[in-house]
Protein backbone atom coordinates (compact mmCIF):
# COMPACT_ATOMS: atom_id res chain seq x y z
CA UNK A 1 0.00 0.00 0.00
CA UNK A 2 1.53 3.74 -1.06
CA UNK A 3 1.98 5.74 1.89
CA UNK A 4 -0.64 9.03 1.90
CA UNK A 5 0.92 12.34 -0.07
CA UNK A 6 -0.99 16.01 0.17
CA UNK A 7 -1.89 16.83 -3.47
CA UNK A 8 -3.20 20.20 -4.00
CA UNK A 9 -3.61 22.51 -7.06
CA UNK A 10 -3.04 26.24 -6.29
CA UNK A 11 -1.93 29.06 -8.07
CA UNK A 12 1.55 29.43 -9.17
CA UNK A 13 4.02 31.57 -8.14
CA UNK A 14 7.14 33.45 -8.81
CA UNK A 15 8.83 30.61 -6.76
CA UNK A 16 7.63 27.78 -8.93
CA UNK A 17 10.45 29.21 -11.57
CA UNK A 18 13.43 27.07 -11.07
CA UNK A 19 11.30 23.51 -9.76
CA UNK A 20 9.38 24.02 -13.20
CA UNK A 21 12.31 24.18 -15.23
CA UNK A 22 13.68 21.21 -13.59
CA UNK A 23 10.31 19.32 -14.32
CA UNK A 24 9.27 20.69 -17.20
CA UNK A 25 12.76 19.90 -18.85
CA UNK A 26 12.54 16.21 -20.11
CA UNK A 27 12.10 14.90 -22.95
CA UNK A 28 9.64 11.70 -21.06
CA UNK A 29 7.49 14.46 -20.55
CA UNK A 30 7.26 16.88 -23.27
CA UNK A 31 6.83 13.20 -25.37
CA UNK A 32 3.08 13.20 -23.85
CA UNK A 33 2.57 17.06 -24.65
CA UNK A 34 1.85 19.72 -28.21
CA UNK A 35 4.94 20.89 -29.44
CA UNK A 36 3.71 24.60 -28.07
CA UNK A 37 5.41 23.11 -24.61
CA UNK A 38 8.88 23.69 -25.30
CA UNK A 39 11.51 21.52 -25.29
CA UNK A 40 14.10 21.89 -24.30
CA UNK A 41 12.27 24.03 -21.30
CA UNK A 42 14.24 26.91 -20.27
CA UNK A 43 14.19 29.34 -17.37
CA UNK A 44 13.07 32.17 -20.43
CA UNK A 45 10.36 29.97 -21.15
CA UNK A 46 9.27 28.85 -17.52
CA UNK A 47 9.56 32.93 -16.47
CA UNK A 48 7.22 33.94 -19.68
CA UNK A 49 4.89 31.16 -18.55
CA UNK A 50 4.80 32.17 -14.92
CA UNK A 51 4.51 35.78 -16.08
CA UNK A 52 1.12 34.89 -18.31
CA UNK A 53 -0.88 32.93 -16.28
CA UNK A 54 0.04 35.05 -12.53
CA UNK A 55 -1.11 38.16 -14.53
CA UNK A 56 -4.41 36.55 -15.94
CA UNK A 57 -7.32 37.33 -13.90
CA UNK A 58 -8.94 34.21 -15.60
CA UNK A 59 -7.69 30.99 -12.79
CA UNK A 60 -7.79 28.48 -15.57
CA UNK A 61 -4.64 27.58 -14.88
CA UNK A 62 -2.56 25.49 -11.67
CA UNK A 63 0.19 24.54 -10.05
CA UNK A 64 0.51 20.81 -8.76
CA UNK A 65 1.65 20.39 -5.48
CA UNK A 66 2.86 16.92 -3.56
CA UNK A 67 3.80 17.43 -0.52
CA UNK A 68 4.75 20.60 -0.36
CA UNK A 69 6.68 20.39 -3.76
CA UNK A 70 6.02 21.57 -7.34
CA UNK A 71 5.07 18.55 -9.15
CA UNK A 72 3.99 19.63 -12.31
CA UNK A 73 1.15 21.98 -13.97
CA UNK A 74 -2.85 21.55 -14.83
CA UNK A 75 -5.24 23.96 -16.64
CA UNK A 76 -8.47 24.37 -18.71
CA UNK A 77 -8.98 26.14 -22.15
CA UNK A 78 -12.63 27.42 -22.18
CA UNK A 79 -13.87 27.21 -25.18
CA UNK A 80 -15.98 30.32 -27.60
CA UNK A 81 -18.74 29.98 -29.68
CA UNK A 82 -20.85 27.66 -30.23
CA UNK A 83 -18.59 25.32 -28.15
CA UNK A 84 -18.70 27.99 -25.20
CA UNK A 85 -20.14 24.70 -22.49
CA UNK A 86 -17.21 22.84 -23.31
CA UNK A 87 -13.18 23.09 -21.51
CA UNK A 88 -10.63 21.86 -22.71
CA UNK A 89 -8.31 19.84 -20.21
CA UNK A 90 -4.49 20.09 -19.81
CA UNK A 91 -1.80 18.78 -17.33
CA UNK A 92 1.22 17.15 -17.09
CA UNK A 93 3.46 15.89 -13.93
CA UNK A 94 7.24 15.37 -13.52
CA UNK A 95 8.69 12.28 -13.71
CA UNK A 96 9.93 12.02 -10.64
CA UNK A 97 6.01 11.88 -9.42
CA UNK A 98 5.20 9.55 -11.46
CA UNK A 99 2.98 6.59 -10.24
CA UNK A 100 2.17 7.90 -6.51
CA UNK A 101 -1.23 9.41 -7.78
CA UNK A 102 -0.24 12.78 -8.63
CA UNK A 103 -2.29 13.55 -11.90
CA UNK A 104 -5.43 11.63 -10.85
CA UNK A 105 -6.03 13.83 -7.32
CA UNK A 106 -4.81 16.79 -9.34
CA UNK A 107 -7.53 16.32 -12.43
CA UNK A 108 -9.87 15.23 -9.54
CA UNK A 109 -9.95 18.69 -8.05
CA UNK A 110 -9.41 20.10 -11.35
CA UNK A 111 -12.97 19.01 -12.61
CA UNK A 112 -14.23 19.66 -9.20
CA UNK A 113 -12.78 23.84 -10.20
CA UNK A 114 -13.98 23.84 -13.46
CA UNK A 115 -17.81 22.88 -12.77
CA UNK A 116 -17.97 25.21 -9.24
CA UNK A 117 -16.44 28.30 -11.44
CA UNK A 118 -17.59 28.60 -14.73
CA UNK A 119 -20.43 27.82 -16.74
CA UNK A 120 -19.29 24.59 -18.54
CA UNK A 121 -21.28 21.39 -19.10
CA UNK A 122 -18.19 19.38 -20.73
CA UNK A 123 -14.92 19.34 -19.66
CA UNK A 124 -12.64 17.13 -22.18
CA UNK A 125 -9.04 16.02 -22.48
CA UNK A 126 -6.97 14.57 -25.88
CA UNK A 127 -4.63 12.07 -25.07
CA UNK A 128 -1.77 10.13 -27.66
CA UNK A 129 -2.56 6.65 -28.21
CA UNK A 130 0.83 5.58 -26.68
CA UNK A 131 -0.09 7.48 -22.94
CA UNK A 132 -2.01 4.69 -20.99
CA UNK A 133 -1.35 6.84 -18.07
CA UNK A 134 -3.11 9.24 -18.52
CA UNK A 135 -5.76 7.15 -19.68
CA UNK A 136 -6.22 5.45 -16.69
CA UNK A 137 -5.89 9.05 -14.80
CA UNK A 138 -9.03 10.39 -16.82
CA UNK A 139 -10.80 6.84 -16.29
CA UNK A 140 -10.59 7.39 -12.79
CA UNK A 141 -12.17 10.56 -12.63
CA UNK A 142 -15.08 9.70 -14.35
CA UNK A 143 -14.25 10.41 -17.94
CA UNK A 144 -15.17 8.53 -20.50
CA UNK A 145 -13.56 7.46 -24.25
CA UNK A 146 -15.76 9.29 -26.70
CA UNK A 147 -13.96 8.81 -29.95
CA UNK A 148 -10.37 8.33 -31.28
CA UNK A 149 -9.45 10.48 -34.29
CA UNK A 150 -7.02 8.30 -36.18
CA UNK A 151 -4.00 9.31 -37.45
CA UNK A 152 -4.60 12.88 -36.11
CA UNK A 153 -1.65 13.60 -34.37
CA UNK A 154 1.99 14.38 -35.94
CA UNK A 155 4.96 14.03 -33.01
CA UNK A 156 8.32 13.30 -33.09
CA UNK A 157 7.81 12.18 -36.67
CA UNK A 158 5.21 9.36 -35.86
CA UNK A 159 1.70 10.03 -36.92
CA UNK A 160 -0.41 8.64 -33.82
CA UNK A 161 -4.27 8.61 -33.13
CA UNK A 162 -6.00 10.73 -30.96
CA UNK A 163 -8.17 9.53 -28.02
CA UNK A 164 -11.00 11.84 -26.72
CA UNK A 165 -11.86 11.76 -22.79
CA UNK A 166 -14.85 13.59 -21.60
CA UNK A 167 -16.76 14.12 -18.75
CA UNK A 168 -19.92 15.88 -18.03
CA UNK A 169 -21.05 17.95 -15.87
CA UNK A 170 -23.02 16.21 -12.66
CA UNK A 171 -27.16 15.67 -13.35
Amino acid sequence: MRDAIDIRIRPWRQDDLAPLVRQADDIRVWNNLRDYFPHPYTEKDGQAWIDTVTASELRVNFAIEADGAFAGGIGLILNGDVYAKSAELGYWVGASHWGRGVASEAVGQMVEHGFRTFDIVRIYAEVFEGNKASMRVLEKNGFYLEGVRRKAVFKNGVLMDDYIWVRLRPG
